[in-house]
């Protein structure tokens, strides 16, 4: 009738160990590890024309809330409007709803944020998002006080190229349209092309 009659200790700890193991597969089986984007950062990295290399390699489910799926699809039908959607239709980035809307409303009044921060940042706190790529200063500042990790649309292109997704002059030329399409301090321009160099 499916009984085990177990006779001595080895075979007691064989099935207790049988039964951990299946427990914590189970339990994994549910751990996504995700990487979710605000909409500044998205924004960029497809005007750049990353966006591509980096779903291709990143390893890791992306994910976005509904706000910025908004903010990067709504509004323009601009080439970097057309590339996201299209990663959307494809299933490469997924879109959640966020449900705690009291945090979203308190994060966002608490460090002046949108609504499309906020939500990514209370995203990545529901879910223990790998990282949260952000280049909104007050929402870097909120993931800092929260212990979110982040990074930005350079931190991604230095990555790329330290990996070997782009070569230095490929990535050298990529950061001079971050630098039309974003708004970094000369500081972190220079700083970004000594790391792009290093990288080789």
């Amino acid at each position: 009738m499916g009984v085990v009659i177990i006779t001595d200790m080895a075979q007691l700890c064989q099935y207790a160990c049988r039964d951990v193991i299946f427990l914590l597969k189970l339990h994994l089986s549910h751990i996504v590890i995700m990487f979710i984007f605000d909409a500044s950062t998205l924004i960029l990295i497809a005007k750049a024309e990353i966006l591509d290399p980096f779903l291709r390699d990143v390893g890791l489910d992306v994910a976005i809330p509904l706000e910025v799926e908004k903010e990067c699809c709504s509004v323009k039908r601009s080439i970097g409007a057309l590339m996201i959607r299209k990663a959307l239709d494809e299933s490469r980035i997924r879109v959640i709803a966020v449900k705690n809307r009291k945090l979203v409303t308190k994060i966002q009044e608490d460090f002046g944020l949108g609504r499309g921060e906020a939500e990514a940042v209370v995203l990545a706190l529901a879910e223990k998002a790998r990282v949260l790529s952000i280049d909104d200063k007050s929402g870097i500042n909120a993931c800092k006080l929260l212990g979110v990790a982040f990074t930005t649309a350079i931190g991604i292109l230095v990555r790329m190229c330290e990996k070997r997704l782009l070569t230095t002059s490929e990535a050298l030329a990529k950061l001079e349209g971050l630098a039309k399409y974003g708004r970094y301090k000369k500081s972190i321009l220079e700083d970004a092309t000594r790391q792009l160099e290093a990288a080789t």
